[in-house]
Formats: C-alpha cells, sequence, structure tokens
C-alpha cells in the first residue's frame, strides 16, 4: 500500500468509525491481530478497541474528533487530533457532568495491507479529568 493510501485508511477510522459511530468497520479495517499498545495499562485488540470506543461514545454521545496533523512514512500514519464532546453518560464510575471537555489525542498506527496492525495512541486524560471536575488542576490539592 502507499503511503497515501494508508492516510486515506487512516482518514476512514477517523470520519468513520470514530465520529460516524461505526465501530463495527473494524472488522473490516482491523487485522485480525491487531494490537492496541497500552491503553490503560494494558493492550486492546481489535474487540477491546470496540468496547472503549463504545464506552467513550456512550459518555460522550456527541464526541466528535477533528484532525489537526497527519503524516505518513512507509507504513505508519501518524495524526494529532482534537475531541471534543459532552460528558452525559458514566465514564469509568464518573457519573455524568454535563461538562464539556477537550482533549488532544495522539495516534500512531502501523498499516499493512490496507488493515491496522498495530497502534500507539497518547491522550490528554489527566486534562479530560480536570476539566470534568473530578481531578484539581495540577499544583492545587483535592478538597
Amino acid at each position: 500500500m502507499s503511503v497515501e493510501e494508508n492516510k486515506a485508511i487512516e482518514r476512514r477510522f477517523w470520519e468513520e468509525i470514530f465520529n460516524g459511530r461505526n465501530v463495527d468497520l473494524i472488522d473490516e479495517l482491523f487485522a485480525t491481530n491487531y494490537v492496541l499498545h497500552g491503553s490503560g495499562g494494558q493492550d486492546l485488540n481489535a474487540e477491546g478497541t470496540k468496547q472503549m470506543l463504545s464506552m467513550y461514545f456512550n459518555a460522550f454521545p456527541d464526541l466528535h474528533a477533528t484532525i489537526e496533523d497527519l503524516f505518513a512514512a512507509g507504513d505508519r500514519v501518524a495524526t494529532r487530533s482534537i475531541m471534543r464532546g459532552t460528558h452525559r453518560g458514566e465514564m469509568m464510575g464518573i457519573p455524568p457532568t454535563e461538562k464539556q471537555v477537550t482533549a488532544m489525542l495522539v495516534s500512531i498506527d502501523r498499516i499493512v495491507d490496507g488493515k491496522f496492525v498495530e497502534s500507539w495512541h497518547l491522550s490528554d486524560q489527566v486534562g479530560m479529568l480536570q476539566q470534568l471536575g473530578v481531578m484539581p488542576p495540577l499544583g492545587q490539592s483535592a478538597t
């Protein structure tokens, strides 16, 4: 696959799976041995990735990602995106706060033969928890 074809597959993920909420498309675009490295301290396969995305979509029904940067070289595609959404459902034991959050996500994906085979994601979870009001700003104690 060319770099441009890999970038198109990456865009499909963000447009159709993430923003379009079509998690079943993961079955088509992800290899059977896919691995998301270190998400929440553990690796996830394609099914685990579906479950994680569904949890976020339930917690933030209006969650939307905007691609800010997209780079590719060889079989790797790197994306920096901004996610925005309103916390309207329970997430990891946190009841809905109705607060809007904005968080950055940087992902590096390896795509082989038109399928995602592995990914590394880094997102601003601390910033999101601070915006939800469940974690104090850095340098302040929780009271």
